[in-house]
Parts: C-alpha cells; structure tokens; sequence
C-alpha cells in the first residue's frame, strides 16, 4: 500500500491514539505518544504538516514491528474511517 503523501502530524496522532497511543507530552515541535499494550512502546512524532515521506516510513514501520504486523495492515487499520 502506498503512503500517504499529504499526511500531517495531527492526523497522524488522531489515528495512532484510535489504535491505543496517548499523547504523553510535547516539547517544541516533537510530541511524544505512548501505549501500554501489547508491548510498552513510545515513539516520538514532528510536528510538522505534512510529514517527509521518509519519517513517515520509519514512524509506522517501527508501529508495525512492535504490533507484529506488516506496515500495510498497519496502513489500513491507521487509514479506515
């Protein structure tokens, strides 16, 4: 599945927080989520509109590794309205 390409943070957050994240803190530009299950895991998102495609990629690819899912299912479950 192809990435988004005009995807900014704030929609990127709404969609990491439907699939168990929560905003922990923000600091400047970067704001830090975190979810408790199934693993702990916090990862850290620009604030920026839209985000690199690059970012991104390593943003959900590390979601999907900690989900044990690919980046496609993880895509679709961010993506579904």
């Amino acid at each position: 599945m192809k990435l988004p390409r005009e995807m900014d943070a704030p929609d990127l957050i709404k969609a990491m927080q439907r699939i168990g994240y929560r905003v922990v803190r923000q600091t400047g530009s970067h704001v830090r989520l975190q979810c408790d299950a199934p693993k702990p895991h916090a990862l850290t998102i620009p604030n920026h509109s839209p985000l690199k495609v690059g970012t991104l990629a390593a943003i959900l690819a590390d979601v999907a590794q900690r989900r044990g899912i690919s980046r496609d299912d993880l895509l679709r479950l961010l993506l579904e309205p």
